[in-house]
Protein backbone atom coordinates (compact mmCIF):
# COMPACT_ATOMS: atom_id res chain seq x y z
CA UNK A 1 0.00 0.00 0.00
CA UNK A 2 1.27 3.48 -0.71
CA UNK A 3 0.09 7.00 -0.25
CA UNK A 4 2.48 9.03 -2.43
CA UNK A 5 2.87 12.71 -1.82
CA UNK A 6 2.94 15.71 -4.07
CA UNK A 7 6.26 17.11 -5.21
CA UNK A 8 8.24 18.27 -2.21
CA UNK A 9 8.68 21.96 -1.72
CA UNK A 10 12.02 21.20 -0.10
CA UNK A 11 13.58 18.43 -2.15
CA UNK A 12 16.59 16.56 -0.91
CA UNK A 13 18.78 13.65 -1.94
CA UNK A 14 18.08 11.47 1.09
CA UNK A 15 15.37 8.85 1.50
CA UNK A 16 13.88 9.17 4.98
CA UNK A 17 12.42 6.05 6.57
CA UNK A 18 10.26 5.80 9.69
CA UNK A 19 9.91 2.28 11.07
CA UNK A 20 6.80 1.91 13.20
CA UNK A 21 4.03 -0.29 14.55
CA UNK A 22 0.34 0.40 14.20
CA UNK A 23 -0.71 1.75 17.64
CA UNK A 24 -2.98 -1.09 18.71
CA UNK A 25 -3.80 -1.53 22.44
CA UNK A 26 -1.88 -4.42 23.91
CA UNK A 27 0.63 -4.54 21.05
CA UNK A 28 2.57 -1.29 21.47
CA UNK A 29 4.37 0.37 24.37
CA UNK A 30 3.69 -2.62 26.61
CA UNK A 31 6.43 -1.49 29.02
CA UNK A 32 4.23 1.49 29.94
CA UNK A 33 1.79 -0.88 31.65
CA UNK A 34 0.50 -1.35 34.29
CA UNK A 35 0.91 2.36 35.10
CA UNK A 36 -0.79 3.03 31.77
CA UNK A 37 -3.70 0.94 30.56
CA UNK A 38 -3.20 -0.76 27.16
CA UNK A 39 -5.52 1.85 25.63
CA UNK A 40 -3.55 4.70 27.17
CA UNK A 41 -0.25 3.19 26.03
CA UNK A 42 -1.63 2.94 22.50
CA UNK A 43 -2.80 6.56 22.62
CA UNK A 44 0.69 7.65 23.70
CA UNK A 45 2.24 5.57 20.91
CA UNK A 46 -0.13 7.08 18.35
CA UNK A 47 0.77 10.58 19.47
CA UNK A 48 4.49 9.78 19.30
CA UNK A 49 4.09 8.41 15.78
CA UNK A 50 1.99 11.35 14.59
CA UNK A 51 4.51 13.87 15.95
CA UNK A 52 7.39 11.99 14.33
CA UNK A 53 5.68 11.86 10.94
CA UNK A 54 4.85 15.55 11.13
CA UNK A 55 8.50 16.38 11.79
CA UNK A 56 9.71 14.19 8.94
CA UNK A 57 7.30 15.93 6.56
CA UNK A 58 9.12 19.20 7.23
CA UNK A 59 12.52 17.75 6.34
CA UNK A 60 14.11 17.86 2.89
CA UNK A 61 13.87 14.40 1.33
CA UNK A 62 14.07 12.52 -1.92
CA UNK A 63 11.43 10.06 -0.66
CA UNK A 64 9.66 9.44 2.65
CA UNK A 65 8.80 5.86 3.56
CA UNK A 66 6.74 4.61 6.48
CA UNK A 67 7.88 1.05 7.09
CA UNK A 68 4.83 -0.18 8.95
CA UNK A 69 3.85 -3.25 10.92
CA UNK A 70 0.06 -3.20 10.72
CA UNK A 71 -2.31 -0.90 8.88
CA UNK A 72 -2.32 2.86 8.33
CA UNK A 73 -4.72 4.90 10.44
CA UNK A 74 -5.94 8.49 10.81
CA UNK A 75 -2.54 9.42 12.29
CA UNK A 76 -0.97 9.10 8.82
CA UNK A 77 -0.69 12.43 6.93
CA UNK A 78 -2.86 12.59 3.83
CA UNK A 79 0.17 12.93 1.59
CA UNK A 80 3.93 12.83 1.74
CA UNK A 81 4.61 9.20 2.68
CA UNK A 82 4.82 5.92 0.84
CA UNK A 83 3.67 3.11 3.13
CA UNK A 84 5.50 -0.21 2.84
CA UNK A 85 5.04 -3.28 5.04
CA UNK A 86 7.74 -4.42 7.42
CA UNK A 87 9.50 -7.67 6.69
CA UNK A 88 9.31 -10.56 9.10
CA UNK A 89 11.97 -11.71 11.51
CA UNK A 90 13.81 -9.94 14.29
CA UNK A 91 14.36 -6.21 14.40
CA UNK A 92 17.75 -6.50 12.71
CA UNK A 93 16.14 -8.36 9.80
CA UNK A 94 13.36 -5.79 9.54
CA UNK A 95 15.83 -2.91 9.50
CA UNK A 96 18.00 -4.70 6.96
CA UNK A 97 14.99 -5.28 4.69
CA UNK A 98 14.02 -1.60 4.94
CA UNK A 99 17.49 -0.54 3.81
CA UNK A 100 17.48 -3.17 1.07
CA UNK A 101 14.48 -1.41 -0.47
CA UNK A 102 16.46 1.83 -0.82
CA UNK A 103 19.15 3.12 -3.13
CA UNK A 104 21.24 6.19 -2.53
CA UNK A 105 21.57 8.05 0.77
CA UNK A 106 19.01 6.74 3.27
CA UNK A 107 18.30 7.64 6.89
CA UNK A 108 16.06 5.60 9.17
CA UNK A 109 14.46 6.65 12.46
CA UNK A 110 11.90 5.08 14.78
CA UNK A 111 8.70 6.25 16.48
CA UNK A 112 10.11 6.34 20.02
CA UNK A 113 11.59 9.86 19.98
CA UNK A 114 8.66 12.27 19.59
CA UNK A 115 10.88 15.11 20.85
CA UNK A 116 12.70 14.91 17.51
CA UNK A 117 13.07 18.24 15.71
CA UNK A 118 14.57 19.38 12.44
CA UNK A 119 17.63 20.51 14.38
CA UNK A 120 18.43 16.97 15.53
CA UNK A 121 18.69 15.70 11.95
CA UNK A 122 20.15 18.84 10.39
CA UNK A 123 23.78 17.57 10.33
CA UNK A 124 22.77 14.52 8.27
CA UNK A 125 20.53 16.46 5.89
CA UNK A 126 22.57 19.60 5.33
CA UNK A 127 24.35 20.24 2.01
CA UNK A 128 27.47 18.12 1.83
CA UNK A 129 26.37 15.80 4.66
CA UNK A 130 27.11 12.69 2.61
CA UNK A 131 30.44 14.10 1.48
CA UNK A 132 31.53 14.48 5.10
CA UNK A 133 30.33 11.06 6.21
CA UNK A 134 29.45 7.67 4.73
CA UNK A 135 27.05 6.94 7.60
CA UNK A 136 25.18 8.88 10.27
CA UNK A 137 24.41 7.50 13.70
CA UNK A 138 22.09 8.78 16.43
CA UNK A 139 22.65 7.06 19.80
CA UNK A 140 19.88 6.71 22.34
CA UNK A 141 20.46 7.17 26.05
CA UNK A 142 19.50 3.58 26.85
CA UNK A 143 22.36 2.18 24.77
CA UNK A 144 20.47 1.71 21.53
CA UNK A 145 20.13 4.09 18.61
CA UNK A 146 17.39 6.34 17.29
CA UNK A 147 18.80 7.10 13.83
CA UNK A 148 20.88 5.19 11.32
CA UNK A 149 21.84 6.42 7.89
CA UNK A 150 24.05 5.12 5.08
CA UNK A 151 25.12 6.78 1.85
CA UNK A 152 25.06 3.37 0.16
CA UNK A 153 22.59 1.20 2.10
CA UNK A 154 24.05 -2.20 2.94
CA UNK A 155 21.65 -4.54 4.75
CA UNK A 156 24.55 -6.69 5.95
CA UNK A 157 25.76 -3.81 8.12
CA UNK A 158 22.58 -4.16 10.21
CA UNK A 159 21.75 -7.84 9.90
CA UNK A 160 23.01 -9.83 12.90
CA UNK A 161 23.48 -6.88 15.26
CA UNK A 162 21.87 -7.82 18.62
CA UNK A 163 18.93 -5.49 19.13
CA UNK A 164 17.25 -4.18 22.30
CA UNK A 165 20.29 -4.57 24.53
CA UNK A 166 22.32 -1.97 26.46
CA UNK A 167 25.12 -2.51 23.93
CA UNK A 168 23.14 -2.34 20.68
CA UNK A 169 24.23 1.18 19.78
CA UNK A 170 27.91 0.52 20.44
CA UNK A 171 27.83 -2.68 18.41
CA UNK A 172 25.94 -1.09 15.52
CA UNK A 173 28.30 1.88 15.32
CA UNK A 174 31.30 -0.46 15.50
CA UNK A 175 29.86 -2.46 12.59
CA UNK A 176 29.87 0.72 10.49
CA UNK A 177 33.38 1.69 11.51
CA UNK A 178 34.74 -1.81 10.95
CA UNK A 179 33.37 -1.65 7.41
CA UNK A 180 35.59 1.37 6.79
CA UNK A 181 32.79 3.95 6.84
CA UNK A 182 33.27 7.50 8.09
CA UNK A 183 30.57 7.88 10.74
CA UNK A 184 28.96 11.19 11.63
CA UNK A 185 27.35 11.34 15.07
CA UNK A 186 24.01 12.93 15.89
CA UNK A 187 22.89 14.15 19.30
CA UNK A 188 21.86 11.44 21.79
CA UNK A 189 18.10 11.27 22.44
CA UNK A 190 15.98 9.48 25.01
CA UNK A 191 13.72 6.70 23.75
CA UNK A 192 10.24 6.38 25.23
CA UNK A 193 10.00 2.89 26.67
CA UNK A 194 8.96 3.26 30.33
CA UNK A 195 6.61 5.56 32.25
CA UNK A 196 9.64 7.49 33.49
CA UNK A 197 10.80 7.98 29.88
CA UNK A 198 7.35 9.15 28.86
CA UNK A 199 7.22 11.75 31.62
CA UNK A 200 10.72 13.04 30.89
CA UNK A 201 10.16 13.36 27.15
CA UNK A 202 6.69 14.89 27.59
CA UNK A 203 8.27 17.58 29.77
CA UNK A 204 10.50 18.51 26.81
CA UNK A 205 7.56 18.91 24.40
CA UNK A 206 4.51 19.69 26.58
CA UNK A 207 2.50 21.28 23.75
CA UNK A 208 2.98 18.41 21.31
CA UNK A 209 0.49 15.61 20.69
CA UNK A 210 2.76 13.38 22.73
CA UNK A 211 3.02 15.81 25.62
CA UNK A 212 -0.74 16.24 25.70
CA UNK A 213 -1.37 12.48 25.49
CA UNK A 214 0.95 11.78 28.40
CA UNK A 215 -0.62 14.63 30.36
CA UNK A 216 -4.11 13.26 29.74
CA UNK A 217 -3.07 9.81 30.96
CA UNK A 218 -1.44 11.17 34.10
CA UNK A 219 -4.46 13.34 34.83
CA UNK A 220 -6.72 10.33 34.45
CA UNK A 221 -4.54 8.33 36.81
CA UNK A 222 -4.98 10.98 39.52
CA UNK A 223 -8.76 10.90 39.37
Amino acid sequence: MSRPGRADRRAGITTLLVIAKEPVPGLVKTRLTPEYSPEEAAAVAEAALADTLETVLRLPAHRRLLVLEGRPGPWLPESGFEVVPQAGGGLDERLAAAFAACSGPSLLIGMDTPQLTERHLAPALSPGAWERADAWFGPSEDGGFWALGMAAPDPDLVRGVPMSTPHTGRLQRARLVDAGLRVGDLEPLRDVDTPRDAAAVAALVPDSRFGEAVGDCRTGARR
